[in-house]
C-alpha cells in the first residue's frame, strides 16, 4: 500500500532549515501577479503600492509567501513524510491554510516542523493532511496546514474526514474584480519552488488528465490574497491573520480570475471563478481573517 496512515500519522516531527530573502519575495510576488496591471491599478510599475511588491526598497511580503519560503514547500514535504509513496501524477492541492503569528520579514532564518495529523480515506482517493510550524530566533511566524488529495490511493479503511463547506453569502458580492493569468505565469512561479511537471510539461499534463498544463494552486491562491489586500486591506499585509481556502477546480495559464468578495466584520469571504468556462469553480470555502 503505499500510504501507511499509521506509520505517516505516528513519525517523529521532521524539521527543515529555512532561509530567504528579498530576491525570494520578489520573485515570488511577481509569480502571483505583481507588477501587472489590473482594473484597479493601469499602471502598476510606477504605481507606488505596487512597487512595495517588487522594489526592495519599499519590500513587504504577502503572508502567503509562506507556502514557498526557504523551499521549505509544504505540499512537498507531505509527499516525502513517512509511510507515503505516491505518484505525481495523481496527486491535486485539495486546500490550505495559512495563520499567521506575525508579520513576515523580508530576510529571514527560521526552521519548519512537518507533521501529518491525518491520512482520510475518501473512497477513490486519499487526502494527506500535512502541518507545518515554523519559527525564528524571535518565536512563531506562521502554521501551514495543508491537504494533498491523491486520486486512487483510498479505500483503506480510514475515516473519512470532514466535508463541511462554506456558503456563500444570500447578497451580493461587496465588490468583484478580476486578474488575468499570463500565458506564462506557472512557468515564472514554478521558479519559486514546486517544480512538479503538471504545471509546465504538456506530456506529464497529459499522463494527469489535462490536455495542457495547469496553474499552481498556490499560485492562483497567492493571487486571490493580494487581490483581497489590495482592494479591501488598502495594501495593509500585516492586517491578514489567516488565510483559509478550498481547491475546487483547475485554472488554466492564459484565463481570468472572476473574484467576488464579501466584506464580514474581520474577515472578507471570496469566490474565485473562470468567466472564460462558464464561470467554473477555482477556489471555494475561501475566507481571509483579518485585523
Amino acid at each position: 500500500m503505499p500510504i501507511d496512515a499509521v506509520k505517516a500519522t505516528s513519525a517523529e516531527p521532521r524539521t527543515t532549515e529555512l532561509a530567504w530573502d528579498h530576491k525570494d519575495v520578489q520573485l515570488y510576488h511577481l509569480g502571483v501577479g505583481a507588477g501587472a496591471a489590473t482594473p484597479e491599478k493601469p499602471h502598476p510599475a510606477t504605481d507606488p503600492d505596487e512597487l512595495r511588491y517588487t522594489l526592495e526598497s519599499a519590500l513587504h511580503v504577502l503572508p502567503s509567501f509562506a507556502t514557498v519560503a526557504g523551499g521549505g514547500m509544504a505540499l512537498a514535504g507531505g509527499l516525502s513524510a513517512p509511510g507515503i509513496d505516491v505518484d505525481l501524477a495523481a496527486v491535486l492541492h485539495g486546500g490550505q491554510t495559512v495563520t499567521v503569528h506575525r508579520a513576515l520579514p523580508v530576510r529571514g532564518r527560521a526552521t519548519q516542523t512537518s507533521t501529518v495529523p491525518a491520512v482520510h480515506d475518501k473512497g477513490k482517493a486519499a487526502v494527506i493532511v500535512l502541518r507545518s510550524e515554523v519559527a525564528d530566533e524571535d518565536g512563531p511566524l506562521w502554521t501551514c496546514d495543508t491537504q494533498i488529495f491523491v486520486r486512487g490511493e483510498g479505500g483503506f479503511g480510514g475515516d473519512r474526514g470532514p466535508s463541511v463547506r462554506l456558503e456563500l453569502p444570500d447578497r451580493a458580492p461587496d465588490l468583484s474584480t478580476e486578474r488575468h493569468i499570463r500565458a506564462d505565469q506557472a512557468l515564472l512561479y514554478r521558479l519559486s519552488g514546486d517544480w512538479n511537471p503538471l504545471h509546465a510539461d504538456p506530456e506529464f499534463a497529459r499522463l494527469a488528465g489535462f490536455d495542457r498544463p495547469i496553474l499552481h494552486g498556490l499560485c492562483t491562491y497567492g493571487v486571490t490574497l493580494k487581490a483581497v489586500v489590495d482592494t479591501v486591506l488598502g495594501g495593509e499585509v500585516a492586517r491578514v491573520r489567516s488565510y483559509a481556502t478550498r481547491f475546487a477546480g483547475v485554472v488554466f495559464p492564459g484565463e481570468t480570475l472572476r473574484l467576488r468578495l464579501w466584506r464580514e466584520p474581520g474577515r472578507v469571504q471570496v469566490s474565485v471563478t473562470a468567466p472564460e468556462r462558464d464561470d467554473a469553480p477555482v477556489l471555494a470555502d475561501t475566507v481571509v481573517e483579518h485585523s
